[in-house]
């Protein structure tokens, strides 16, 4: 999938009660030509249906969207079988497949699941460790060995498939680093936006640290997480009193947008639809009159 394009996603939820609906959601965003499905991947609750098991399904179902783990939770997937999860669906689909990849959050939940607890430092460790084991594990080339902190394999063969984009959602100044020196792209936690501070502090370390690595910072993408409502008048504000975007007209989604391309360097936007409308709806006003426009701003400049 060509990352030098505005990418435009579409998260439409993980309750397994609602798994038909989701697939048809895929559906509809692949006809409606977005470029990304996104699921969370949270496996210890039984509510929600497993991101990858998702992804597959709804790319089985596609022909031109790419899936995205938003974000994969590492500490519960090793990382030789996530690499060969990554690299399956991507032979399956044509490419169609993005990493998302965190080191982990959760960690209650994460320690009541059956995985070991990590301290801070350890889950960057980990996070670095895995991104180096599914590139090298991918791409094709001489066998692998890699005897790590956290993983161990030896003289393991790669798949001959290309590695697919590598997107992580960092939040500390650790992980931070690692998406500087390793990734692809940077989905900013806590769905920060172009003009919050979280985002405004993080991103000079992505670049310092591309810098440090000899990479050109722009060649670390961002692609936001984006709530909000997509409304059928102006609000009179759109964003909160702590400055966090909450939505608008089709209008001002646009003038938003296009800005944060244009003036901000956005490399793309995930919605997520909020306020209760029908998602059928909320994605028919982002993908048939939101995006279009958007990228039409962005082609003129």
């Amino acid at each position: 999938m060509p990352q030098h394009t505005t990418l435009f996603g579409f998260a439409p939820g993980t309750e397994t009660a609602r798994a038909a609906e989701i697939v048809r959601l895929g559906v509809q965003a692949d006809r409606s030509g977005l470029d990304l499905f996104s699921t969370s991947d949270h496996p210890y609750y039984g509510h929600r249906l497993d991101a990858y098991s998702t992804l597959g399904f709804v790319l089985g179902a596609t022909s031109g969207i790419a899936g995205l783990a938003n974000v994969t939770n590492l500490p519960s997937r090793p990382a030789p079988v996530l690499a060969r999860t990554l690299t399956s669906l991507s032979a399956l689909s044509g490419g169609r497949i993005v990493l998302g990849i965190g080191a982990g959050g959760l960690w209650d939940e994460i320690e009541r699941f059956g995985r070991p607890r990590l301290g801070p430092a350890q889950a960057v460790r980990a996070l670095e460790e895995a991104i180096t084991l599914v590139r090298a594990l991918s791409g094709g080339g001489e066998p692998v060995t890699l005897i790590g902190e956290f993983n161990e394999v030896r003289a393991i063969e790669p798949a001959d498939v290309p590695t697919p984009l590598i997107w992580t959602g960092s939040l500390g100044d650790r992980s931070l680093a690692v998406t500087g020196r390793l990734a692809d792209g940077w989905i900013p936690g806590h769905a920060s936006d172009w003009v919050s501070e979280r985002y405004l502090s993080s991103r000079p370390l992505i670049d310092r640290a591309a810098e440090e690595a000899g990479r050109d910072p722009s060649a670390v993408a961002t692609v936001f997480n984006l709530p909000g409502r997509i409304t059928g008048r102006p609000l009179d504000r759109v964003r909160d009193d702590d400055g966090r975007w909450i939505g608008g007209s089709v209008r001002q989604w646009v003038d938003e947008l296009s800005s944060a391309v244009l003036e901000h360097g956005a490399a793309g936007f995930v919605h997520f639809a909020t306020g209760g409308d029908p998602l059928d709806a909320a994605l028919g006003r982002w993908a048939e009159e939101v995006v279009p426009a958007v990228r039409e701003n962005v082609a003129k400049g």
